[in-house]
């Protein structure tokens, strides 16, 4: 029984260590999760229309990130055109970018697809993005969105 708990006491301490935000200002250069290149790199705009004929795609776009979780990097917003953001969240967990992402342009290579986000879930990444309790409880109803699965992120500019 005690290393069992000890086995689990370990699990989670490791879990919680990897679950930080990278230190630093996102600089052009840096790789987060698989390395990836810039090469082939589509505009983010073209995949709402890519994703009118088929449910999800493999994808490598470029695009500006308009916000992210303020607490651990696990999530980030981009911007597809002036009204429209699609979420990003990182393969399995695995990696986060820096809190610091936020207006960079980025190279991003995963899976992308639509879906319709609840209102809890848009208000609980609100939270965590630091947005005022009046701009929470504006949410009202639920956002269909591109999201992807980010496999690795590489900063621009």
């Amino acid at each position: 029984m005690k290393k069992l708990i000890g086995s689990l006491a370990l699990a989670f301490l490791a879990i919680n260590m990897n679950a930080q935000a990278p230190e630093g200002k996102a600089l052009p250069g840096d790789t987060y999760g698989a390395k990836i290149t810039e090469q082939g790199a589509l505009s983010i705009a073209r995949v709402p229309v890519m994703l009118q004929s088929k449910d999800t795609i493999k994808v490598k776009v470029r695009a500006v990130v308009v916000s992210s979780c303020s607490k651990k990097g696990c999530w980030m917003n981009l911007q597809i055109d002036e009204k429209t953001t699609a979420f990003v969240k990182m393969k399995d967990y695995e990696f986060f970018v820096p809190t610091a992402i936020e207006g960079k342009t980025v190279v991003l290579e995963g899976i992308a697809w639509n879906e319709t986000t609840s209102i809890e879930e848009l208000k609980h990444y609100a939270e965590d993005a630091k947005k005022s309790k009046a701009e929470i409880d504006a949410i009202k109803e639920p956002k269909k969105e591109v999201r992807f699965l980010a496999d690795g992120i590489l900063v621009i500019k």
